[in-house]
């Protein structure tokens, strides 16, 4: 083969290392939520691409197999092509031989080296990892029929590769995950809605990624202003106070200043008419969750739906109560205001939160 057939050779495998090294990048960076709506329009590319992301061991197996084969071809075809090229000259220019082909051989392998690592693998890894969606469109078709003509080659590395995986512990995955963080979610939640693709006009979407940020201390209320009731109330000052307030819910507070437990209006309705001007049994009253203020608001909803609780203590760094936390004031972070039956027009609002 002659000197300059090894540099068109050059050419054709360092584009053959380029279209590897890309598509590998591309089937691992692409996002499925881009590639799946078009292969469901009908797109030939598109559900090529989305076998390729299906079946990502072995479309790595023939990536570097066929990175493998360029790289060592070029070495073996167009370096010593190179060389020979160089070395003619400078023993022209009156060299010696062995010093001509010393360095011949030395700017042959850096010429070489520079060029595969620039063309042959960073320029198109950048460009399959910022365009990875429309890459892998493009080059998942060919690398599907290098693979389908390849096949016992790649089954064959591919299985011993997975079982070499395994034999560290950690199980082979056939298929891409594609994660996003909550930014991104939210990122396309709001290019959807400016798109006319989703729907949110009651902010329930907005809201949920703003309540994801939220703390206890940052929704609940301070304790001065909360209604409170002394325990040894009668059902007829409880039914008073909830006519006066519109509320349903208060917090019992014993005479030393410590909480005692909460009360529903539903809990004083079940006292006989006899006992109305008796006491409030403290058999009747629900128990309070309690939450430090820099618990998230996931959190204490999770809790608060577990313990089946409506009303939180809130405590600081000291332990001191300085606020409640009401379930209706949790949900209402998520999915807007939610009035209680029993609220009274006008009625001042206290954060006493009410049952639903």
């Amino acid at each position: 083969m002659s000197d300059w057939m090894g540099l068109i050779w050059l050419v054709v495998l360092l584009l053959g290392n380029a279209f590897f090294v890309g598509a590998e990048f591309a089937v691992m960076s692409a996002r499925r939520s881009q590639i799946e709506p078009r292969a469901e329009a009908g797109s030939k590319r598109a559900k090529t691409a989305l076998y390729a992301m299906e079946h990502v061991t072995i479309m790595l197996a023939v990536c570097q197999l066929g990175i493998t084969v360029c790289s060592l071809l070029i070495l073996n075809v167009s370096e010593p092509a190179i060389h020979h090229l160089i070395a003619g000259p400078l023993v022209s220019w009156g060299l010696p031989h062995g010093l001509a082909d010393t360095v011949a051989f030395i700017i042959a392998l850096v010429l070489v080296t520079f060029l595969h690592v620039s063309l042959g693998e960073t320029v198109p890894k950048n460009i399959s990892v910022s365009a990875a969606d429309k890459a892998v469109l493009i080059l998942a078709t060919p690398l599907h029929w290098v693979a389908v003509a390849i096949k016992p080659v790649t089954r064959a590395l591919n299985w011993l590769a997975n079982h070499a995986v395994r034999a560290l512990g950690v199980e082979p995955k056939d298929e891409v995950s594609s994660t996003y963080t909550l930014e991104e979610v939210q990122s396309i939640v709001e290019e959807s809605t400016k798109q006319g693709l989703v729907e949110d006009d009651a902010g329930l979407l907005h809201s949920a990624f703003e309540f994801t940020e939220e703390t206890v201390g940052s929704i609940a209320v301070p304790f001065d202003d909360v209604v409170t009731l002394p325990v040894g109330t009668t059902p007829d000052e409880f039914e008073r106070v909830v006519g006066r307030t519109g509320f349903s819910r208060f917090v019992m507070v014993e005479d030393d200043g410590q909480l005692a437990g909460y009360l529903h209006l539903k809990d004083v309705m079940t006292i006989p008419e006899a006992r109305a001007d008796h006491p409030i049994p403290l058999s009747r009253m629900r128990s309070l969750s309690n939450f430090h203020t820099d618990v998230e608001v996931e959190d204490a909803l999770e809790t608060m739906q577990r313990m089946r609780t409506h009303v939180a203590r809130v405590l600081d760094a000291e332990h001191r109560t300085v606020g409640i936390l009401f379930f209706e004031d949790v949900l209402e972070k998520l999915v807007g205001t939610i009035n209680d039956v029993t609220q009274q027009h006008g009625a001042r609002r206290y954060s006493l939160g009410q049952e639903y």
